[in-house]
């Protein structure tokens, strides 16, 4: 039986080499959001703070626990605007990648 790699290890991989495909990970994330699918939104977000900044510094830096992180952006989390907005501020900064909202015709 051939070796092989969890999803998670291949995306923190190709997340640390590639910068363009850290920004997609974070713009794909919060389209989803907007665009009402919050469940592929969160599982996208959540492998983006695995794959770059990781839970225990966005806690330092948010002053959320990371446990209360992890479960906010689970299967089953439901995170406040305040919070998700927080973590989005911070992930823009980390990143240096700036998000905006244009109208789609």
């Amino acid at each position: 039986m051939p070796l092989t790699r969890s999803f998670k290890e291949i995306v923190k991989e190709r997340a640390e080499r590639d910068p363009e495909f850290r920004a997609a990970l974070l713009t794909e994330a919060v389209q989803e959001m907007l665009g009402g699918d919050m469940a592929t939104g969160k599982a996208v977000l959540r492998d983006y703070i695995n794959a770059t900044v990781g839970f225990e510094r966005l806690a330092k830096e948010t002053g959320t626990p990371a446990k209360s992180l992890m479960r906010m952006f689970g299967p089953k989390g439901n995170p406040r605007a305040e919070n998700l907005f927080a973590v989005i501020k911070r992930l823009q900064k980390a990143s240096g990648i700036r998000l905006g909202v244009a109208v789609a015709t």
